[in-house]
C-alpha cells in the first residue's frame, strides 16, 4: 500500500482550497437581459461562501467580445463586456468574494484573439504590418493549398484564407480565433502585462485556455496520421496526432516565465495559474508542472488540470489505476488535482446518473488534491435538451453528426421554482438558453432544507472537508477491501479518516478490526452502523477512528464479505 504524503507542513491556498466554476452568463441574470451577470454572481457570494462553503472562484470570460466562441474570443483583455458588466463591478465583486473570504481565479485565453482585437485588425492590413508576426500568416503551397495538415477542432482546415492580404492565418478554432505567435517577445510582454493588469485589480490567479496550445512547432510541420487518444469523439481532429500544434516543447520555457510573473508581482502573496492541459499521456501531463528549482519547488504551471476521470470508467479498479498513476508522476513539490466537470462536458449526472453522482461527489472532495466542481453539479443539475434552432455553441454546428454542442451543459443556474428558476426577473423564455423542465425539484431553494438532497450532500462533504486537515493537505493510502470497492485512507499527523466507496449495483459489507464512527456518507437512508459497515449500492462513506486512543498511525485491517445480512 503506498502512501503519497504532502511536502509540507504549510500549504499554499489553493491546494487546500475547492474552486467553484462559475459560467457568468449562467448563473445570475441581475438585470433581466436574460444573460447573468457580474451583479449577479455579487449578489450570490453568501451562497457561495456560506451555505455551500466552497473557497474559490473561477470566473469563464467576461471580456469584451463578439461572442462568437461566447466570449472565448476576447477583443480586449482588459476590460469587461457591456453583457457583464462595468470594471467597476468587477472591482466590487473581487472587493466583496475577499471579504467573504473567496479567492478570485479569472480566465485567461493567451492562444488566440477574437479577429476583431485591434492587434489582429492592425495585423491584416497589410503584410508588412507591425503586428503582422504577432499572429501565423503563412503562403500558400504552390497548389494554393493551406500551409499545413492542421485539423482545426471546431471542424476543417485550421488555416483560413485572408483575402485582403493573400496568405493563410492559422486559427487551433474557429477563423474568428486567430492564434497568436508566443514566439514573438512582444506578444509575450503584451501578454504578462495583461496579467499584471487583472493581479492590480485584486485577482488571484488564473485559469490558462488550452494551455498546451501555445508550444507549436518553428517550422509548423504537417502533424501525422493517427489516431489521438481523447475522452470523447471529436470529428476529423481524432485523425492526426498533434504532436506539432499542440505541447511543443518549448511550451515549457513561456510557462517558466508565466510563472515568474505571477510569481513575482506582489512577492509574499500567494497566486496560482493553472493550465488546461489535456494530455492524458501521464508522464507528459506532470512535464507542466516545471523543473525543481534551488528553493525546493518546480518553476512551471502551479497546477496543469487533471482531466483523467473523464478518460476512464466509473468503476473502481480504473479509478485507482489512475489516480496511481497520477501520483506516481507528480513530481516532489508538485501538488494533483481532479476534474469532474467544466463548461466543456456533459453534466456529471447525466454522464454518471443521480446515484453515482452522488458518489463522484464524495470522490472528487476526498482525494489528494484541489478539486474543482462546476456550478450547479451540487444541486445534480442535468444536460438541458436544446432544440436545433435554439442552439448557440459553434462547436455543435460546425461539426453535426457528433453531438458536440455544449449547450446542454451551459444552462442557466436554478436558484428556486418560479418560470425563470430565479436566474431573471425578465421572462424566462427570452433566457440565453432554455432552463430546462426538471427545475421544482432541482433548485437552490428546494434543496437547501432537504438533508437527503444533493446539495445538503455537498454541504456535508465540504463541511467535512474543512475541518479534517486528512482530507485537505493529508497523505493518501490505498486500502484492499475487495472487487469493486475503492478505499484509502488520509492522514495528517494524529488525524486521520477512511473513505470507503461501493462502486456496484449490489450491497457490500466492510468489516474493520478497530471500531470506526460514520462522518458522512452519500446514501440518506443508510444506517449509521459503523462496525461493519454495510454499503449501499453506489453509497460511498467517510469514517474515523472512534477511540481516541487510536490515531490512525497504522491501517486498520479490512475485509468485504459480498453477501451481507440483510
Amino acid at each position: 500500500m503506498k502512501t503519497m504524503t504532502t511536502e509540507s507542513n504549510h500549504a499554499p491556498w489553493w491546494q487546500t482550497a475547492v474552486i467553484y466554476q462559475i459560467y457568468p452568463r449562467s448563473f445570475l441574470d441581475h438585470d433581466g437581459d436574460g444573460v447573468g451577470d457580474l451583479r449577479g454572481i455579487r449578489e450570490k457570494l453568501p451562497y457561495l461562501s456560506e451555505t455551500l462553503g466552497i473557497d474559490a472562484i473561477w470566473l469563464s470570460p467576461f471580456y469584451p467580445s463578439p461572442m462568437a466562441d461566447f466570449g472565448y474570443d476576447v477583443s480586449n483583455y482588459c476590460d469587461v463586456d457591456p453583457v457583464f458588466g462595468t470594471l467597476d463591478d468587477f472591482d466590487a465583486l473581487v472587493t466583496a468574494a475577499h471579504a467573504a473570504g473567496l479567492k478570485m481565479v479569472v480566465d485567461f485565453v493567451p492562444n488566440h484573439t477574437s479577429d476583431a482585437h485591434p492587434w489582429f485588425v492592425e495585423a491584416r492590413v497589410r503584410r508588412d504590418s507591425l503586428k503582422r508576426d504577432w499572429y501565423y500568416f503563412r503562403d500558400a503551397k504552390p497548389d494554393g493549398s493551406p500551409p499545413n495538415n492542421w485539423v482545426s477542432l471546431f471542424g476543417g482546415s485550421s488555416w483560413a484564407w485572408d483575402e485582403a492580404t493573400a496568405q493563410y492565418y492559422l486559427h487551433t478554432f474557429l477563423p474568428e480565433q486567430p492564434d497568436l505567435n508566443w514566439r514573438n517577445p512582444e506578444v509575450v510582454n503584451a501578454m504578462h502585462d495583461v496579467l499584471r493588469f487583472w493581479m492590480r485589480r485584486g485577482v488571484d490567479g488564473f485559469r490558462i485556455d488550452v494551455a498546451h496550445a501555445l508550444g507549436k512547432h518553428p517550422e509548423l510541420r504537417d502533424n501525422p496520421l493517427g489516431t489521438e487518444r481523447s475522452h470523447k469523439p471529436r470529428g476529423d481532429t481524432d485523425l492526426q496526432r498533434h504532436v506539432h500544434d499542440l505541447g511543443h516543447p518549448d511550451v515549457h520555457a513561456i510557462f517558466r516565465r508565466l510563472r515568474r510573473v505571477v510569481d513575482d508581482f506582489e512577492p509574499g502573496r500567494e497566486r496560482v495559474a493553472i493550465g488546461e492541459i489535456h494530455d492524458y499521456d501521464v508522464a507528459h501531463w506532470a512535464q507542466y508542472y516545471g523543473r525543481p528549482t534551488e528553493a525546493g519547488g518546480l518553476d512551471g504551471l502551479h497546477m496543469p488540470f487533471n482531466f483523467g476521470l473523464l478518460n476512464v470508467p466509473f468503476e473502481a479498479a480504473p479509478i485507482r489505476s489512475l489516480v496511481e498513476a497520477l501520483e506516481a508522476h507528480v513530481p516532489a513539490g508538485g501538488w494533483p488535482n481532479y476534474v469532474l466537470g467544466n463548461h466543456d462536458e456533459s453534466r456529471l449526472a447525466t454522464r454518471v446518473g443521480p446515484e453515482r453522482a452522488r458518489l463522484a461527489a464524495m470522490l472528487l472532495l476526498t482525494l489528494r488534491g484541489t478539486p474543482t466542481l462546476y456550478y450547479g453539479d451540487e444541486l445534480g443539475m442535468r444536460d438541458v435538451p436544446v432544440p436545433l434552432d435554439q442552439q448557440r455553441d459553434p462547436w455543435g454546428k460546425r461539426v453535426p453528426g457528433l453531438d458536440l454542442s455544449r449547450d446542454p451543459c451551459r444552462t442557466p443556474m436554478r436558484w428556486d421554482a418560479s418560470p425563470g428558476a430565479g436566474f431573471t426577473a425578465g421572462p424566462p423564455e427570452q433566457t440565453w438558453l432554455p432552463l430546462g423542465d426538471d427545475i421544482e425539484a432541482v433548485n437552490v431553494a428546494h434543496q437547501r432544507d432537504d438533508p437527503a438532497s444533493m446539495l445538503s450532500l455537498y454541504r456535508k462533504l465540504l463541511d467535512v472537508r474543512k475541518s479534517e486537515p486528512a482530507l485537505r493537505i493529508g497523505s493518501l493510502e490505498w486500502l484492499d477491501v475487495g472487487d469493486d470497492l475503492l478505499a484509502y485512507r488520509r492522514q495528517h499527523h494524529d488525524r486521520s479518516v477512511m473513505v470507503i466507496m461501493n462502486f456496484s449495483a449490489e450491497p457490500r459489507t466492510v468489516a474493520f478490526a478497530t471500531d470506526v464512527s460514520v462522518v458522512a456518507t452519500t446514501s440518506p437512508s443508510a444506517g449509521r452502523r459503523a462496525a461493519p459497515l454495510n454499503l449501499e449500492p453506489w453509497e460511498g462513506r467517510v469514517v474515523r477512528p472512534s477511540s481516541p486512543a487510536d490515531t490512525g498511525r497504522r491501517p486498520p485491517d479490512a475485509l468485504d464479505t459480498p453477501d451481507p445480512p440483510p
